[in-house]
């Protein structure tokens, strides 16, 4: 599948231009003159790389960063300005752009950044990928082996867990078997690192 890129831009020509450039190596690229927009369907998008204006006269382009944050999107943002504005660029980074291209664009220099952004969403597909593991592993659990399971993570002993819960030890051995048997580990490191990632909290 083609890589989606999302440029915004309040500029016409800009947009024009760059559409043109990027279809013409096989990009799937979606135009937003109004940043406002582009907010209001983000929640619609399906991942890609963002190209985006930092000077727009209804939201900046660092205001729209701003907002991406809010929403924790993960999209790989690139920022284009016309005006060498060194603080505009040292807040573009710092809000997670993962590169800062002046206006008239060399087009080597955006096909650079755009393959950056690309090993980004490959990265992030793979956290994913990883995060569904977790929680597809998590759902085969009982609730009281989430209980066993998040105090192994801290590392209590059986003896110790047995009494948290009021059960037996052998009770216990028995979930840790369990758990053990359907997490494909017997290591607590990996157990831990499951617990972590699928944020289980338990009172």
């Amino acid at each position: 599948m083609n890589t989606r890129v999302y440029l915004v831009d309040d500029d016409e020509a800009v947009r024009d231009g760059l559409s043109l450039l990027l279809q013409t190596m096989n990009y799937d690229v979606t135009t937003f003159a109004d940043p406002k927009r582009f907010l209001s369907d983000l929640p619609t998008l399906q991942a890609g790389c963002i190209i985006m204006d930092i000077r727009m006269p209804m939201v900046s382009g660092l205001k729209v960063q701003e907002k991406l944050l809010e929403a924790n999107c993960a999209f790989p943002i690139i920022i284009i300005s016309g005006h060498g504005d060194i603080n505009a660029c040292r807040k573009a980074f710092k809000n997670g752009a993962i590169d800062f291209i002046s206006k008239p664009i060399n087009e080597q220099d955006l096909i650079d950044a755009i393959q950056k952004g690309e090993e980004v969403l490959q990265s992030e597909s793979i956290k994913q990928e990883e995060a569904n593991e977790v929680i597809s592993l998590v759902k085969k659990l009982t609730p009281r082996e989430k209980e066993v399971l998040e105090l192994i993570s801290r590392g209590w002993t059986t003896k110790e867990i047995a009494s948290s819960l009021d059960l037996s030890p052998r009770t216990v051995e028995s979930h840790r078997a369990k758990i053990a048997d359907k997490f494909g580990t017997t290591s607590v490191a990996e157990m831990a690192r499951i617990v972590f990632e699928a944020g289980l909290k338990y009172p």
